[in-house]
């Protein structure tokens, strides 16, 4: 859920297509299953020099610094890999290895009960200001992330918390790190990496990057951020060491995800992702020259409860709450007309295509209403006409949805009426796009919302932010503001592991805690398809790929875009 994709997971309403080289002889939808990525993989001397591409983002941020917990975001990210180090990036099989720009080699070393990693980076790597990219960063990152600072307003600290020292490694340009345990992930750590000069003071930290991205290091650079336009355009880096990025420029403009649409098909976006609704899929490929990529997402689709909200802080209305809404309807309702397999998710930390997934939805994730009112009558809830009541007080609760997203109004819409079934008054409550996670989902303006969780090749280290018991007001990504000792022992466990098979065990037993604590309710893994001009190359959907955003442009003979 890449947040990262690494460290954390990225949250966002919707996201706009991914990117990434795609592997030669992905299943086809043809044959009944969505492939694994669809980008038009196209070798770099077949694309062209040049061009312009117009990338819609859903939101506009103010925060750019993508481990600030209101940074942590898809808009934010989708920007951040043209310009910034990311140390590792996954393979066709969601396994990440080291991006040659950056990082030579990265080796394991097991030392008693740790463990040392060693970096060789890339000599020629530098950030924008001149400084080599180096020891200073990743001291300055680990400090900052680790959570022993509470004045850095971090979105997570899972890995980072358990480095032990980092230091100078034999050569200039060897960084090694030093864990107080074994800790499978290392791999999603510094990805992105950020430069000490900005990471070094929690001011700077947590607000340096406020409508600015001041020091850079990838194959585009920030030329400017146009906040009335609300848009972002990167340009080619001439200073960039690695094979120079095809396109000219990429201009990122936010949109109402609404308004999308006839972008796309008046050209003035090149893709956008089409998300789960039928009538838009309809109406991109009626466009010209347009081409719609199809692949299995890593991204799944959920319901969050506030477990701190005066009726949800109780467990038996928080598992009423699950019980009460038919999953498979919400899901059939998202893709119908998509042609799609309809298929609910029962795992928090894996989607259903994953090696490892287990369906531990049994309890808690079925429709079971008749049980669901018997759960209400224990917690006191009693029937007082359509609704019940208790102590005077009504119950019902807030559904938040962006606006401008038409499924989760839809998702509102149905859980409203199949809540209603058990006696449960459901108000939707429609909110701006842009305000949607720094107003309503991180300070917990909600009862319940929709959104997706955005997955990553590491299944447990990311989504600790997301379940890691809150400690006063650093909540990091728990928007539900619920754990437990037994859930944060249990994921643990499962980072410390290394062999893996017994990863999937240990994975599976946390999920199975947290379908107990009934904070967050999956729906179901999430398909990609998102429509692009069709000479648009190495872009589209791309399942767990990620981008290498110098190989991203047109096809030949098309030539430079205006």
């Amino acid at each position: 859920m890449k947040r990262t994709l690494g460290a954390v997971l990225l949250v966002a309403a919707v996201l706009t297509g991914c990117s990434g080289p795609g592997p030669e002889g992905s299943t086809s939808h043809a044959s009944g299953r969505l492939p694994a990525s669809d980008v038009n993989p196209t070798p770099r001397e077949h694309v062209a020099d040049g061009g312009t591409l117009r990338w819609p983002l859903p939101e506009f941020p103010s925060q750019w610094n993508f481990n600030h917990v209101t940074g942590t975001t898809g808009a934010v990210e989708r920007v951040i890999r043209g310009v910034l180090p990311y140390l590792m990036r996954a393979d066709e099989k969601a396994v990440p290895r080291p991006v040659p720009e950056y990082l030579r080699s990265a080796s394991l070393k097991r030392t008693g009960h740790g463990q040392t990693v060693t970096y060789r980076l890339n000599p020629r790597a530098r950030w924008s200001d001149g400084r080599p990219i180096g020891y200073a960063d990743f001291v300055a990152q680990a400090h900052a992330l680790s959570g022993r600072d509470p004045r850095y307003e971090v979105s997570a600290v899972t890995g980072y918390r358990r480095i032990k020292r980092i230091e100078r490694g034999p050569g200039e340009h060897v960084v090694e790190v030093t864990f107080d345990g074994t800790y499978a992930d290392w791999r999603s750590l510094f990805s992105p990496l950020y430069p000490a000069t900005m990471y070094s003071a929690p001011r700077a930290f947590n607000t340096g990057w406020m409508n600015r991205l001041p020091v850079t290091a990838g194959p585009f650079k920030v030329q400017e951020i146009d906040r009335t336009a609300k848009t972002v355009t990167v340009v080619r880096d001439a200073a960039w060491w690695g094979p120079p990025a095809k396109l000219d420029r990429i201009v990122y403009r936010a949109m109402d995800t609404s308004a999308m649409p006839g972008a796309f098909a008046n050209n003035e976006i090149d893709l956008m992702d089409i998300g789960l609704d039928a009538n838009v899929l309809r109406r991109v490929q009626g466009a010209r020259g347009a081409a719609v990529r199809r692949a299995g997402g890593p991204d799944w689709r959920h319901f969050t409860l506030n477990a701190a909200s005066p009726i949800l802080s109780d467990v038996r209305v928080r598992r009423a709450v699950m019980l009460g809404i038919d999953r498979r309807a919400i899901a059939r309702s998202d893709m119908s007309g998509l042609g799609v397999p309809v298929r609910t998710l029962g795992n928090h930390f894996y989607v259903n295509t994953q090696d490892g997934y287990r369906d531990n939805s049994a309890e808690f994730g079925v429709y079971d209403p008749e049980r669901a009112r018997r759960l209400l009558d224990e917690a006191g809830w009693r029937p007082r006409g359509k609704y019940r009541a208790k102590g005077g007080r009504t119950l019902a609760l807030r559904f938040v949805v962006p606006s401008g997203v038409p499924i989760s109004k839809r998702e509102g819409e149905l859980a409203r009426a199949l809540l209603e079934r058990v006696g449960i008054r459901v108000r939707i409550e429609q909110v701006p796009a842009d305000d949607a996670f720094e107003r309503y989902v991180t300070p917990g303006n909600f009862d319940i919302v929709p959104f997706s969780w955005l997955g990553t090749s590491f299944p447990v280290s990311p989504m600790k932010s997301v379940f890691a018991q809150p400690h006063g007001d650093r909540i990091q990504q728990n928007y539900s503001r619920v754990g437990s000792e037994a859930i944060d022992a249990a994921m643990d466990r499962a980072i410390a592991e290394v062999d893996p098979a017994r990863i999937h065990v240990l994975v599976n037993r946390a999920d199975r805690l947290v379908w107990r604590q009934a904070s967050v309710l999956p729906l179901y893994q999430r398909p990609q398809l998102v429509a692009t001009r069709a000479d648009l190359a190495n872009l589209g959907a791309c399942g767990f790929f990620q981008p290498a955003y110098q190989d991203i442009g047109f096809t030949k003979p098309a030539g430079p875009r205006p």
